[in-house]
Parts: C-alpha cells; structure tokens; sequence
C-alpha cells in the first residue's frame, strides 16, 4: 500500500517539477536549492529570496511579448514595467533593473527609492518612472522635483480630474501625463466602478476640457488595470475592448497619444496544478490592440505593463519547524509552527491566499491529515487553504530523529509590506530571519547572504517606547 507522503504527491501531481524536486535524502529542493542545508545553516522560522527567479520571469514576459508582436507585424513597442510595491527591497530593486526594465510607483516615498538607485547609477533618467496612485501633496512635490531634474519619462498618471491644476504649477517646463480608466468591477464586488482612475465617458471630456487647455502637459498614455487581473474570461475581454475604444477615441483628438498601459495582472503559481497559458494570453491581448486600431484607422500604442507579484512572487518562501502537535478531538490534529501565519504571511489570513505549502523533509514517511496553527493567541492564526482541498496532508509528526520542516514558497510579493516589515506585529512575535540567495552566472554556484536578522526584543522595545 502506497501511504508515503511522496506516494501520495506523485499520485495527486505532476511531480517533480520545473521548480520543486527531492534528493535522494526525500528533502525538498527549490529551484535545485536544498532547503535543508538553509535550515542547518540559518534555523527557522526563516524567509528567503531567490533572486535568479526574478530575472527569469522578466525574460519570459519580455519574450511573450515581444513574439507576439513580431507575429502579427506589429508597430509599437513592448515596455516592461515593474510594480515597486511589491516589494521594496533594494535587492529586488537591483536584480529586476538588471533586464532593462521600467518602473511604476504609488507613493512620494518611492520616489526617493527612484532617487536612491538613480544616485547608484541603477536608474536612469531615460527611464519610464509610471507615477500611479492618488497624489498626495507630498506625492506631487516629489514628482515635480523629478521632472524637474530632467527625468523626462517620468510619466503622471491622473488619478481624478483634480490632480492636474494642483500638478502643473510645480513643473518648469513641459511634461507628460496619462489618464487612468476607472474600469468597472466584476459583478460579485461590493461597489459596480473602481474608486481608481476616470470613468470611461468622461475620459474625452476630461481630456478636451482640463488636459488639453495645459499647453504644457503632455498626454503621453491611457492607463488600464483591473482588479481580477490577466484572465481569459469575457469579462476581461470586454474590459479590454471598451478601454480600446477610449483609446482610439482620445488618439483622434490627441495625436501626441502614443502609450497604452495594460497594468500587471499576470498570475503566479499557487498550487502545484497551476496552469496558466502565459503565450497566447500575451498573443491574444497584442492581437485585440492591433486589430481595433485597425478597425479605427490609428496607430498601434506602445505597449506598457506593471507586473509586482509575477515578477518578485514566485522569488520568495517561507520556512517553519513544526514544534508540537496537539490533538485537541478524535479528528483534529493541529501542528504548532514556530511562526505566525497572520504576521508573516498576511495574506493567508487577510485574503485565504492560498500558497504552495510542502514538508522540506521526510518525504519517505507516512502521511497524515491535519491542521496548521501559528504561535499567537488569535484564533484565526491557522493555515487551511492549501492545495490540497482545504485538507492539509504532512508526514506524520514525531516520526524519526529530525524535526518537521514545512516550507511555504511563492510568498514574495506583498507579505513584508503588509506585515510591517521590522516593526511591531500581533503578540510581538518577532520578524523572521531573511537571507537572499543569489548564482554566479559562469560557475552556476550559489551564494546565501543574511539580509536582516531575527528581530530582537531590544529592538521590539526601543519601537515601544521602552
């Protein structure tokens, strides 16, 4: 009988994987990182970064793309854009400006980052810098002084008809704005438009009554995001059809219009069933562009995306010591992890995001059926939206000499922004370690670095007060 925990992966999955595998000691590998020698050299709870998963799906998307336009001749161009929100970190920042990318920004604080880098020579004022988001007053100042500073593609993205008045006397000289489309929502959301951007009628209007009347501001770009993101369903299609046709319509009274931006929207793996085909989406949606531009007798727009969580999210992991189990009924078992999920994976709790979860070790081993529970007191610290049909199946706790190692991966995008990032979190359960995994690009060899420490109590304290 096969009862095993690998018996029961190879029978559930296609297994192993691109990214996942074992060795030959039935521990899990990461993109062909063995997590155990991590644990034996770091500890849990752990975070990491594999920085070359980055790069790697910047190229795929910029390939994606740039195929599809050479397929169908078309005439614009294909600009890759990364979501700074995300994740901040600057080795993020450094790895994915490694594959000429542009970047996007929501806050006047990333524009100091924007600042930072191009001060290191990482960022140049050639690039595009897409300003989203609402623009504060500090926001504002903080574009302008860019702008001002001859980053000539630092591109305003209008948020709402107010915004250029409070814009343009700050800025020296001429400078480019876009306008974003409010799209409306998917029926099952609580509110029909998006509170983000100018609803689709009102964008002409908009445009030939406060744009246009600014000689000095240039419409460059129409913005374009919808929540549910990149999917091959009727609504996105129909959301990406109306934005086309603003397009056009605003093209014939602007011709200095030349950019549509897409926003991100490309799904990450979740589950170890994910499939998603990435080619004939970028293909489809390069095609739809090209083909209504005809329709209307105007010029292909360069093409822009935002991706945040397709470029860093499948970068990251999680890693936690499964430190007591507890048999709180005749069916329930709940393995303690030395962790909390809400404050290390916010989303799990927040928005049941489910993440890929599997043992590091003892693969070899019988399985069982049981419940994750973190460290803090909150009842809804627990983990139970798994792959596995809201089931959760591990080795059996207790069996051999080694503690139980469970790792979480795709964790990358979000988490440390959401959960405060060395601050103070529920039941001051300490921010875990996090180290960053680099490869030398001619050996192939890996190099581990420490990025933060565990958090201290001193310097929990010192946030307190005390």
């Amino acid at each position: 009988m096969k009862n095993k925990y690998i018996d029961l992966v190879e029978q559930t999955f296609d297994f192993p994987q691109e990214d996942f595998s074992i060795d030959d000691n039935h521990t899990l590998l990461f993109h062909d990182v063995n997590l155990m020698d991590l644990i034996k050299q770091y500890g849990t709870p752990l975070k990491f970064t594999y920085l070359p998963r980055i790069s790697e799906n910047i190229k795929q998307a910029k390939t994606w793309f740039n195929v599809a336009m050479a397929k169908v001749d078309y005439q614009g161009n294909y600009n890759y854009c990364y979501c700074t929100k995300s994740s901040h970190f600057r080795f993020v920042m450094e790895e994915a400006l490694k594959n000429d990318i542009h970047v996007e920004t929501s806050s006047a604080f990333d524009l100091e980052i924007i600042k930072s880098l191009h001060e290191d020579g990482l960022v140049t004022k050639d690039q595009f810098v897409i300003c989203n988001g609402f623009k504060t007053e500090a926001y504002l100042d903080r574009i302008s002084e860019l702008v001002n500073n001859g980053f000539s593609n630092c591109h305003t993205i209008l948020d709402n008809k107010d915004e250029l008045e409070a814009l343009a006397p700050r800025m020296k000289g001429d400078f480019n704005v876009g306008i974003r489309i409010a799209s409306e929502e998917e029926p099952k959301f609580e509110f029909y438009t998006s509170r983000l951007g100018v609803g689709y009628k009102d964008i002409v209007d908009f445009y030939l009554n406060k744009v246009k009347p600014v000689k000095r501001a240039k419409l460059k770009m129409l913005h374009f995001f919808i929540n549910t993101g990149i999917k091959d369903n009727a609504y996105y299609w129909n959301e990406l059809h109306k934005c086309l046709k603003v397009y056009c319509m605003l093209k014939k009274e602007c011709p200095e219009l030349n950019s549509l931006n897409i926003g991100g929207g490309f799904p990450i793996k979740r589950s170890l069933k994910f499939e998603y085909d990435y080619e004939y989406m970028a293909e489809e949606i390069v095609s739809q562009i090209k083909l209504v531009c005809e329709e209307e007798g105007v010029p292909e727009p360069d093409i822009f995306t935002e991706f945040g969580s397709f470029t860093v999210g499948e970068s990251g992991g999680t890693i936690y010591s499964v430190i007591h189990q507890k048999r709180q009924n005749d069916r329930e078992r709940w393995n303690m992890i030395d962790g909390s999920f809400m404050t290390t994976l916010p989303d799990a709790w927040a928005i049941n995001q489910r993440f890929i979860m599997l043992p590091v070790n003892k693969w070899d081993q019988n399985y069982e059926r049981i419940l994750l529970g973190g460290l803090t007191c909150d009842s809804d610290d627990y983990y139970n939206s798994e792959q596995h049909v809201n089931a959760i199946y591990l080795p059996e706790y207790g069996t051999g000499e080694e503690p139980l190692y469970i790792g979480f991966f795709n964790t990358g995008a979000y988490q440390e922004s959401l959960s405060g990032f060395g601050g103070i979190q529920h039941c001051l359960i300490p921010s875990p370690k996090h180290i960053v995994i680099d490869k030398n690009a001619e050996s192939g060899d890996l190099n581990t670095r420490i990025f933060s420490k565990e958090q201290s109590h001193k310097s929990m304290l010192k946030i307190l007060g005390y």
